[in-house]
């Protein structure tokens, strides 16, 4: 216990003291708080495109990329990439199992760049999706639909963009949406239940959306999930978290998980420091909260074994 608050106790009556005990207990919890978590991470948005695989001789090959969430506890991760091959070949290596990482595949809705622009108005997208469901991977069936972009929220009301919305509520399949928060209510909207039951992960959790209207859309769609990557605001001096970010992390424990966003090689290269960024930031909650956002809202969500 600090000095200055032991003299505080010795020189205040038996309730003062009972006061300025609780506060001193608070203080150690959170300065033991404070130490970096250290169990296992749920990556929930993961790239393995075809410029960091390449074929078999891209820069960064399959037990490379292995190797780096092995050595930084990554014991699941949500794949999805460009092409669908990189998502594949994840799943479906027995190198994958040697590292001990799960994989829960999702079908990118982009077979190249020129797709980013179209897809939410493009049938033979419809048609893609429609063949890796039925496709799948060697190690099992494709969970989700994304990611993908709407860099004009009102898009989101293009007739492939709602059917794919319908679809994957229907089939129970989770999306990974790279989208703004006037976008996520468009989105809700095209299902059957008007987003009630669509299980709909927020890629960044909107950028640039405030924490109250990240408060909002999340109060008014229960099964709103918040990724976590690329996230401006959310940490400050130290890597540590932003109050306002704690506070909201804190009210919505069970909600919000990691991601890398490998989406270009360099954030490949800088793996590591990704990782260690959030092992900080994580260490500013109290465990069980810091465990949840790690690893355990990603596992539940997919049905992913306790690591």
């Amino acid at each position: 216990m600090p000095a200055r608050l032991c003299r505080s106790l010795r020189q205040t009556g038996p309730r003062s003291r009972r006061v300025l005990a609780a506060l001193a207990l608070a203080a150690l919890a959170r300065v033991a708080w404070a130490a970096d978590y250290s169990g296992p991470l749920f990556d929930a948005h993961l790239h393995y495109n075809e410029e960091a695989f390449n074929g078999q001789t891209g820069p960064y090959p399959l037990a490379d990329v292995l190797s780096r969430m092995q050595r930084n506890g990554v014991r699941a991760i949500l794949a999805n990439s460009r092409p669908n091959e990189g998502t594949r070949q994840l799943a479906s290596s027995p190198l994958t199992r040697q590292a001990g990482v799960t994989v829960v595949p999702f079908v990118r809705l982009y077979r190249n760049r020129a797709d980013y622009d179209n897809w939410y108005r493009d049938e033979s997208i419809y048609a893609m999706v429609q063949t890796e469901l039925a496709r799948g991977t060697a190690s099992g069936p494709f969970l989700g639909l994304g990611e993908f972009h709407l860099y004009d929220s009102g898009n989101a009301n293009g007739a492939v963009a709602r059917k794919l919305m319908a679809l994957a509520e229907e089939k129970n399949l989770a999306v990974l949406a790279h989208v703004d928060d006037a976008a996520i209510d468009l989105l809700m909207a095209a299902t059957p239940s008007r987003g009630q039951k669509l299980r709909l992960i927020w890629a960044h959790t909107g950028g640039g959306a405030s924490t109250a209207r990240v408060d909002q859309l999340f109060a008014r769609y229960p099964l709103l999930m918040g990724e976590l990557s690329y996230r401006p605001g959310l940490t400050c001096e130290g890597g540590k978290l932003c109050p306002q970010w704690r506070e909201l992390l804190l009210k919505y424990q069970g909600r919000f998980m990691i991601g890398s966003d490998t989406w270009v090689n360099q954030r490949w290269a800088d793996y590591d420091g990704l990782m260690k960024g959030y092992r900080v930031w994580l260490g500013d909650l109290p465990p069980d909260a810091a465990r949840r956002i790690a690893w355990d809202n990603g596992a539940r969500l997919f049905g992913v074994g306790e690591k």
